[in-house]
């Protein structure tokens, strides 16, 4: 289930699943109003989601339901619960959403990303007490994980004797490093004349990029080496092959860094809902396997003191890929689905 106006019809058209659109929609915090036209929407969304359930109940009783802390994911976790249904939630952030606390009171079990999770409900105020919370990891793509670091080398034209720095902010990209990275890439390339970055700018910020990187680069040969993409496809080969990256602490951008075990420079984003962001990336920080940089210093000599740092300490960032790994969970997909069949109904 999702909403018509979510990436999951294509989604799961292209894993070969079976969609179905409700209603739902999140409300604005700032805006109380919006919390009406939100609850009428989710109220819409629970009723066509207890319909669905009735339909397919007619043709065998589902055995369980999961989600992922979407909006939509209210009206679709509540109607499984009415129904009888097993209810597993899966908490992909260091602190709990309000939809998965919402829903934490009805389910049977809850996966976290992180060890220990803010927010999450105490266990004697939730509807099931025997209910379990556990540590399982946020899946990562299949193709993140086969990632082949030659492959990515190959592809960019970069030597395999070469050292990398990734850069990306997400799909859209994020300004802010956008801008960072470009003001510091002429120190970075010229104290590293073996250095490759690998900047993935997002599609709206990339022209722009391009013509800053021209005017600060045009008299030198440093521009070579600067490899701006408006989007990378093949991410597994490019994040295999990097030797640091600088990224966003979004849940599936530290779920891949430390799968592949990869030391990283994270810079939050501010605006993240209960701040987030700068709670995945401490988890993080606190075993050694990334710095964080705040938004706002983006700007700061501190920003590019760190890159410079890390990029000129090979045995540093060895041991910072280490500890990242000991976060990742590259099997957590599989994990996932063998605590689901385990609480999933018997089939009739």
């Amino acid at each position: 289930m999702g909403t018509p106006s979510g990436p999951e019809a294509q989604l799961a058209a292209a894993a070969g699943l079976e969609f179905v659109s409700i209603s739902a929609a999140g409300f604005d915090r700032a805006r109380p109003l919006t919390l009406a036209t939100s609850s009428a929407k989710l109220l819409r969304g629970l009723g066509q989601a207890r319909s669905v359930l009735q339909q397919w109940t007619s043709v065998g009783t589902p055995c369980a339901a999961v989600c992922f802390g979407g909006y939509v994911s209210i009206p679709a976790g509540l109607a499984a619960s009415l129904s009888g249904i097993p209810l597993i939630i899966h908490e992909q952030n260091a602190h709990m959403g309000m939809t998965n606390r919402f829903l934490a009171r009805r389910a049977s079990l809850i996966a976290l990303t992180y060890p220990t999770t803010a927010g999450l409900p105490r266990v004697d105020k939730l509807r099931h007490p025997t209910a379990d919370s556990e540590f399982i990891g946020n899946p990562v793509r299949s193709c993140i994980l086969a990632g082949d670091a030659a492959r990515g080398r190959a592809a960019l034209g970069i030597a395999a004797d070469a050292k990398v720095l990734l850069v990306f902010g997400g799909s859209r990209g994020a300004r802010a490093i956008n801008q960072a990275i470009v003001a510091a890439a002429e120190t970075l390339l010229t104290l590293q004349p073996n250095l490759h970055i690998v900047h993935s700018t997002g599609p709206l910020e990339y022209d722009r990029v391009r013509e800053d990187l021209a005017r600060r680069l045009a008299e030198s040969d440093l521009l070579s080496r600067y490899h701006a993409l408006d989007y990378i496809d093949d991410m597994g080969d490019v994040l295999a092959a990097s030797d640091l990256v600088v990224a966003r602490a979004g849940a599936t951008s530290i779920a891949e860094l430390t799968a592949l075990g990869k030391p990283s420079v994270l810079v939050p984003y501010p605006f993240a809902t209960d701040d987030h962001q700068t709670l995945n990336a401490k988890a993080l920080l606190a075993l050694g396997g990334a710095r964080l940089v705040k938004n706002d210093q983006l700007q700061l000599p501190l920003f590019a003191d760190t890159v410079v740092e890390l990029l000129a300490d090979d045995a540093l960032r060895g041991t910072m890929a280490q500890q990242a790994a000991t976060l990742g969970k590259p099997d957590a997909a599989a994990k996932l689905a063998d605590k689901v069949m385990a609480q999933a109904k018997p089939l009739e």
